[in-house]
């Protein structure tokens, strides 16, 4: 029998914040300064979050294996690192570095204009040679400065500063932005109360 998909538990839902697929795929890792939250916990979580991420090839959603589960977290691993070594002006691990080329390396997801974006003869692999590739530009390009990582102590979310005044603190402010304002608020109302 089949109907719609399980509900998602919230805590698992993907932030699509970072402004970069790279930075989205980093982000199925959560709240990695402290208890870190595994949101690629299956299989079926990889194929959820290709298609949320828009990298799926059709309709249906991506064939996803063990060892592709395996090979997308040391993926997703490498690319954080990566990404943050660049961040501080760090020379990268070399082995992160080699993971991120070798799956860049791999054929991609081919665009294709109708009801199919993309199309790729293992479309898994594709998805996260596209991912990586996607790591490879923002490392060697222009747009690394604009990279933080988000201000809440509690999040470790990576984004793109993309606002005008690249003064962005929260990755995003329906996330974090939105609970610092609600503390400050309330910080200032005790403060009021105690005067």
């Amino acid at each position: 029998m089949t109907g719609s998909p399980a509900p998602v538990d919230p805590a698992l839902a993907f932030p699509f914040v970072g402004g970069r697929p790279c930075l989205d795929f980093a982000a199925t890792l959560g709240k990695r300064h402290a208890t870190p939250l595994e949101r690629l916990p299956d299989t079926d979580a990889l194929a959820r979050w290709f298609t949320e991420a828009e990298l799926a090839t059709g309709e249906d959603p991506v064939r996803v294996t063990t060892r592709d589960l395996a090979q997308a977290r040391l993926l997703r691993e490498s690319v954080y690192a990566l990404v943050r070594a660049a961040m501080a002006g760090r020379e990268p691990d070399p082995s992160d570095v080699e993971r991120v080329n070798a799956a860049a390396a791999q054929p991609d997801l081919a665009p294709q204009l109708g009801p199919a974006r993309w199309t790729a003869r293992s479309p898994a692999r594709a998805a996260l040679a596209t991912v990586a590739r996607d790591a490879v530009l923002l490392v060697r390009g222009p747009l690394l400065e604009r990279v933080k990582e988000c201000e809440n102590p509690g999040c470790s979310l990576l984004f793109l500063d993309d606002s005008q005044a690249r003064r962005r603190r929260w990755c995003s402010m329906d996330r974090c932005g939105n609970l610092a304002k609600i503390a400050g608020y309330r910080s200032r109302s005790r403060a009021a109360v105690t005067r």
